[in-house]
């Protein structure tokens, strides 16, 4: 493992997956022990799948008392419930069904089949969202989960797409140029409003964006600066294109 700054390097996917796991198990019982319960937005993709798997498979993932988690999601595909694309159909299948925790505090964003567009789907979240504030905007979540795109896109907040600057806490998005074109995603104000993201990176295809969004900070990755603190936890093959670093 190698560290410079926000920047934690993992030899490979596998262990990238077991030391986000164990980092986020930790964090998720210090909010806990502190005011009683947690919050955290997760994310989609391979990497994350594997973090959930990992979480799913820790001796130590009773230090969590899972029933008073909340959980939200960071972005997702707007398509049927159940669909296995949907970055809430992989999570539940991945770890929530097979944990204690309680359906209410479960936030998921509404699928296709429940509303007509995502724009509503993008309302009612910032619905549910201020409602968990107490009002207004979005809650400080303890814990938010990036994953980051070869084009360096974080959530489903693509350069150049309008709804990366648009306002409010959740928007519904267009033209994607990653399918499915439809999706509802987080603001990225709402992202810097957490009390700390992690961007989470694997693989040498993700090398060019996560350079250009450490060194330069105008791809949406590179925007990414929540007010507590912004983690990049990367393989060493992700990691291969930083000129800063050694391993």
């Amino acid at each position: 493992m190698s560290r410079t700054g926000a920047v934690i390097v993992h030899n490979d996917a596998d262990v990238l997956a077991e030391a986000v796991a164990a980092r986020l198990l930790n964090r998720l019982a210090d909010a806990q022990a502190h005011r009683g319960e947690a919050s955290i937005v997760l994310t989609g993709g391979r990497i994350a799948a594997k973090v959930y798997q990992n979480i799913l498979g820790s001796p130590i993932r009773t230090v969590v008392d899972w029933s008073k988690v909340d959980f939200w999601w960071g972005d997702e595909r707007f398509l049927p419930s159940g669909d296995p694309e949907r970055n809430e159909t992989q999570a539940r299948e991945a770890f929530l069904d097979h944990l204690p925790v309680d359906p209410e505090r479960v936030h998921p964003m509404a699928a296709a089949d429940a509303v007509e567009t995502p724009e509503d789907a993008a309302v009612l979240y910032r619905e549910e969202l201020a409602k968990a504030a107490g009002g207004e905007g979005a809650p400080a979540f303890d814990l938010l989960l990036l994953g980051i795109g070869e084009d360096g896109h974080v959530a489903s907040l693509f350069p150049g797409n309008p709804a990366l600057e648009a306002s409010g806490s959740a928007v519904g998005v267009r033209n994607s140029p990653k399918p499915p074109s439809e999706r509802v995603s987080l603001t990225m104000s709402t992202i810097n409003a957490a009390t700390a993201a992690w961007i989470i990176a694997s693989g040498e295809g993700k090398a060019e964006a996560v350079d250009e969004s450490l060194s330069k900070g105008e791809l949406p990755a590179g925007r990414v600066k929540a007010v507590g603190h912004t983690r990049w936890l990367i393989d060493k093959d992700a990691a291969s294109q930083l000129k800063h670093l050694e391993f």
